[in-house]
């Protein structure tokens, strides 16, 4: 089990007629998931761009009131680990043990606020997994057959000849550019076949695919290829590290179907209905593009088969490349998570990340394009504008700003910011949501440039809106930033609001310092 819980997952543990005294209290719920990781190597950018992509969105959703449950963790069975874990001279359950501390670490190195961390060698999940393919068996679901075809341990997949790549007239992985390994074994199927026509309706009438083109992209492999039953197990002798098969002890199940029930098995399902039906119905997943035939065609049928409803949202998003390639041990092309935060601090790495998150395109990084953003946009505008209006206040007005009017060019530009922010942000494009809150930036600094209040008598107006200017976007960025944006609401003494809660000409300033939030780069 866990080594520590939270409060929020023991709240939930209490009957909701017996939370906060009886009161019933009505609220919008949030969930969030990441992908659950392989431990078998330490988290590198790539699993970061996912984690603090989710991170945000719960730290936004905390922001405006709703009652939010971020779920990460870990993926610890199947043969990619069981291999790793030998290639170590260790048994797979000391290596993962190991392995996880090093994802806890660097999440808390990058200030990931998850509520909860699964991992699947949890008794919980094992107890879920069990039930859950028990009840597939029950429902005449599985059946047992002899497979062969080409398998990627690295993806702990088999791929047809529609989907694996030829080099040197040898089938390759199109994800990790190794040669397949190929198989021969009897194993049980899930009858994954039978749901087709329901995978279709959900890929082409619903929205729960986001952005729509991934659905569009999913629906057409499928009209082309049809959809053929699924291996849901791997034979004990070659797969020994994973949940057992409760009808058949000679098999261990597969790992994606192990690792995609974490999403309910970690709100209780199927113990705690009462927990699971009030988080579910809000259930977000954020995955990477690689994950897309998993999280729709065979995680939605799954459902399906359980009669459990489908998610919310699955929220897919592109790749980081490096030199043309998807990010990966595998390729030799990671960008390590403590070399961003050595060059660029915690703050500016989640910036850097979130700022280039683009979930259709994959983005091509590089040390320049990451000094560019870190240094024009939080160091030449965000932190240059909280140093020199500080600096002003302390100097001119001794550090105090009483309530007075904004000019009003910059009050309308400060609530129409605000708006959209708020609608870029719940369409989940945080990218766009900051570049809101760097314009509105620029205007402020553009702003002291055309009203020189250290020329002025008394600039209580001019430096009280740029003050006003400063909260709004400070708000924007804190959930992408949150160290440095507290920081700069202590420093200047105001509270860290909803973007609909922020009131113009309401708020007094006590300007405590003028902090050099971020050294530029290069």
């Amino acid at each position: 089990m866990h080594n520590s819980i939270s409060l929020k997952h023991l709240y939930y543990c209490i009957p909701i007629s017996l939370r906060d005294g009886g009161v019933n209290i009505s609220m919008s719920v949030f969930y969030i998931t990441t992908p659950i990781y392989y431990p078998n190597a330490r988290p590198h950018i790539g699993h970061a761009y996912t984690t603090v992509f989710a991170d945000t969105l719960a730290r936004y959703h905390r922001m405006i009131g709703d009652d939010t449950f971020f779920l990460t963790g870990t993926d610890e069975h199947g043969l990619k680990l069981q291999r790793a874990a030998e290639k170590k001279g260790v048994d797979p359950k000391t290596f993962v043990d190991e392995m996880v501390v090093y994802y806890k670490e660097y999440w808390k190195l990058l200030n990931i606020s998850y509520d909860w961390f699964i991992r699947t060698t949890d008794d919980y999940h094992v107890h879920t997994v069990e039930k859950m393919i028990s009840e597939l068996h029950r429902k005449g679901l599985l059946y047992k057959d002899r497979y062969s075809g080409w398998y990627c341990a690295s993806c702990e997949k088999y791929y047809s000849e529609t989907e694996y790549e030829v080099v040197d007239d040898k089938p390759h992985c199109p994800i990790h550019k190794k040669p397949l390994e190929w198989l021969e074994e009897e194993t049980y199927y899930f009858k994954l076949s039978e749901y087709r026509d329901f995978m279709l309706d959900v890929l082409e009438k619903t929205e729960i695919v986001y952005p729509k083109s991934y659905a569009v992209e999913v629906a057409n492999r499928l009209k082309k290829e049809g959809l053929r039953d699924v291996s849901i197990a791997r034979p004990k002798e070659r797969v020994s590290w994973g949940v057992e098969l409760p009808f058949d002890r000679e098999y261990t199940v597969y790992v994606w179907f192990d690792a995609l029930l974490n999403y309910i098995s970690a709100i209780g399902y199927p113990d705690d209905l009462q927990r699971f039906n009030h988080y579910w119905p809000a259930a977000h997943h954020v995955i990477g593009k690689d994950i897309l035939w998993f999280h729709t065609v065979i995680w939605f049928s799954v459902l399906k088969a359980l009669d459990i409803p489908l998610p919310k949202k699955v929220l897919v998003h592109a790749f980081l490349v490096n030199r043309g390639i998807k990010m990966g041990k595998s390729a030799g092309n990671v960008i390590s998570i403590e070399y961003m935060v050595d060059r660029y601090g915690v703050d500016g790495t989640r910036y850097i990340l979130m700022r280039l998150m683009n979930m259709a395109k994959d983005v091509d990084v590089t040390q320049e394009l990451f000094d560019n953003v870190y240094n024009t946009e939080l160091a030449d505008v965000y932190g240059n504008l909280i140093r020199r209006v500080g600096v002003l206040v302390k100097r001119k007005l001794k550090g105090r700003l009483e309530p007075t009017s904004v000019e009003q060019g910059i009050a309308e530009a400060i609530e129409n910011a605000l708006d959209s922010y708020s609608k870029e942000m719940e369409r989940f494009d945080v990218s766009r949501a900051l570049g809101t809150a760097i314009e509105l930036l620029r205007k402020g600094n553009a702003y002291v440039n055309e009203t020189k209040p250290w020329q002025q008598s008394d600039p209580s107006k001019s430096l009280y809106t740029l003050a006003e200017l400063i909260r709004a976007a400070t708000v924007m960025l804190h959930p992408v930033i949150p160290s440095t944006t507290s920081r700069t609401a202590e420093s200047f003494g105001f509270p860290i609001t909803t973007p609909k809660e922020l009131r113009l000409g309401e708020n007094g300033y006590t300007v405590k310092e003028s902090p050099i939030l971020f050294k530029k780069t290069g």
